[in-house]
């Protein structure tokens, strides 16, 4: 299969990233079956998109025609449709044993020859693939939020993904304007390996009470002209996201520098995970 041959691509989990990538496809010009638990949920991810659609044809990124077809070319439903895709794209929770099932699920559905790609930022993609019957063709591509702005896709392939696999998903990822990094499958790659600790350094500050929320984002944004505090950047990934990924990276490494701050599994206890819950470190709701 080259990049000629990937027209139509299912994406499973029309939240927001399953969203921002089906999104990008569309306007790439590329079929995108867009899927979720069911197919209302997957045509409310498609209506989000159109909403997004329509901002960009406002501000003149775009015109209504082209906003129009890209919309078109997606179709909701469930993964249970994806049996002619040419790629699928997996974008549900960052849970391990969730994408285990959905890699199962997937595999017996998409055509063999097909490529089935996750989007976590952390998990490893040789543990995902072992549980297909194709792990040559399993691979990480790793969007960033929000995906339609985000020009970086991480790709990471496992011990067994094979060279084609590996230039068709950087093709594929091009196509759609983006800029791909290999990294290592490692636990949190390349930009969660840095990111996330640095976001759990920040709890870590607030729990130590070394400075107030708006002190550290403020110190940050200001010290070293980081577009946005760690904090806000938090609330803004999701503060249960965050969680994950910090526990991945400290079962994976068994080091402490990577444990959780009290801090932040505070607030996911809490249920307070940021501007998708309403409040996280700060409040949204106003």
């Amino acid at each position: 299969m080259t990049i000629e041959n990937i027209t139509k691509i299912g994406v499973l989990g029309a939240g927001q990233m399953g969203g921002g990538i089906a999104h990008v496809a569309a306007v790439a010009g590329y079929e995108v079956l867009l899927a979720d638990v069911s197919v209302e949920r997957a045509d409310a991810g498609k209506q989000a998109i159109g909403k997004r659609l329509a901002r960009g044809v406002s501000k003149g990124r775009m015109t209504q025609e082209d906003a129009d077809a890209a919309l078109a070319r997606i179709t909701p439903c469930t993964s249970a449709d994806f049996g002619a895709v040419d790629f699928a794209v997996e974008a549900a929770t960052e849970n391990v044993d969730l994408k285990l099932k959905l890699f199962k699920q997937l595999d017996e559905v998409v055509p063999a020859g097909a490529i089935l790609a996750t989007n976590t930022s952390s998990i490893s993609i040789t543990k995902i693939g072992a549980v297909t019957s194709r792990p040559t063709r399993v691979i990480g591509m790793h969007f960033m939020n929000p995906v339609p702005v985000m020009k970086l896709v991480e790709v990471i392939r496992s011990i067994e993904t094979a060279d084609s696999v590996v230039a068709q998903t950087v093709a594929l990822a091009e196509s759609m304007g983006k800029t791909c990094v290999e990294a290592k499958d490692q636990p949190g790659f390349a930009v969660n390996r840095i990111l996330m600790p640095y976001i759990n350094e920040a709890f870590q500050t607030l729990y130590e009470g070394i400075a107030s929320a708006e002190g550290i984002d403020t110190s940050m944004k200001l010290g070293t002209n980081v577009p946005m505090g760690p904090l806000t950047l938090a609330d803004f990934i999701g503060l249960d996201t965050c969680l994950a990924i910090m526990e991945v990276l400290h079962d994976g490494f068994g080091d402490s520098k990577y444990r959780p701050s009290p801090a932040l599994r505070k607030y996911v206890e809490a249920g307070l995970l940021g501007r998708k819950t309403g409040r996280g470190v700060f409040d949204y709701r106003s």
